[in-house]
């Protein structure tokens, strides 16, 4: 007869240990993920500010700051540990969607609010394919925006489909602003350590930072509802079209280095939720 099998203390002490391994893989899964949003969103927020300072600089997008990551010393090295930080914080997204661990519920405004960080996961595991297919020499700029709104278009109802993506997109930039509004920024954040003017400018970090994507948000979706009013995939654009947009409006050079120092903002509200965010595991 086997002696090996466990029974019952121990087997449960082996499955709360599993359960335990588990939870922290999540945990460290978030907060690495939340870490590699800060540097794709810091070189998207410095690079813009250079271009409105005039010190070079350029409008880009997340798979544009994976390539600038790629061009610094030791890319190599940097794209892997990008790379798998995003695919982290994907996994972590996933978590959110599939379990609910923070406890959205089934009902329809639980479903959208799961939906969320379902796509957010999809599109920061595409991001991290695309650090992984650089290291592969595969250097190619496709399936952004346009290429995304051009598969669209060509589905049946098309032109609905890619309205119904800017109509997503500019609700998810009114929900930032509320968020801003009402002064919930922080309220996923443990900051009880803190002291009170510590505590004050990161309450202002994080709202200047979930403001300045709250507004790039709002352009992106306004592309989609036009290319899909005309017809006109080339109409589409994400983050760096909408920063490019902003540089060529008057006062643009003004308009684009706020929202860019407000990116960087958001970069540091990134590290903040990796380092004080209360994270719900399974």
């Amino acid at each position: 007869m086997a002696t090996g099998a466990l029974r019952g203390p121990d087997l449960r002490r082996v499955t709360h240990a599993g359960r335990q391994a588990g939870r922290s893989g999540v945990e460290l899964a978030a907060r690495v993920g939340y870490a590699a949003r800060a540097a794709v969103y810091a070189v998207i927020g410095v690079l813009a500010l250079m271009l409105a300072l005039g010190q070079g600089g350029r409008a880009t997008d997340p798979r544009g700051a994976v390539l600038e990551v790629a061009r610094q010393p030791f890319g190599s090295v940097l794209l892997v540990l990008l790379g798998l930080g995003l695919l982290a914080f994907a996994v972590w997204r996933f978590v959110q969607a599939v379990l609910d661990v923070e406890g959205k519920g089934r009902s329809g405004k639980g479903l959208v609010a799961r939906a969320v960080p379902a796509i957010s996961g999809v599109i920061h595991a595409s991001l991290a394919l695309f650090a992984f297919n650089l290291l592969r020499g595969h250097a190619s700029r496709g399936g952004g925006t346009k290429s995304m709104t051009a598969e669209l278009m060509s589905k049946p109802f098309g032109q609905v489909l890619v309205g119904a993506v800017g109509v997503g997109v500019i609700g998810f930039a009114v929900y930032q602003f509320k968020q801003v509004v009402k002064g919930k920024t922080l309220e996923k954040l443990s900051l009880t350590g803190l002291a009170a003017r510590q505590r004050t400018w990161v309450e202002r970090i994080s709202k200047a930072g979930v403001l300045a994507r709250a507004v790039v948000f709002l352009l992106v979706g306004t592309f989609f509802i036009q290319a899909a009013v005309d017809a006109d995939p080339g109409e589409a654009g994400g983050l760096g079209e909408a920063l490019g947009t902003l540089a060529a409006q008057p006062f643009g050079p003004w308009l684009l280095g706020l929202v860019a120092l407000g990116l960087v903002a958001y970069a540091v509200y990134q590290l903040l939720e990796a380092r004080y965010r209360r994270i719900a595991t399974p």
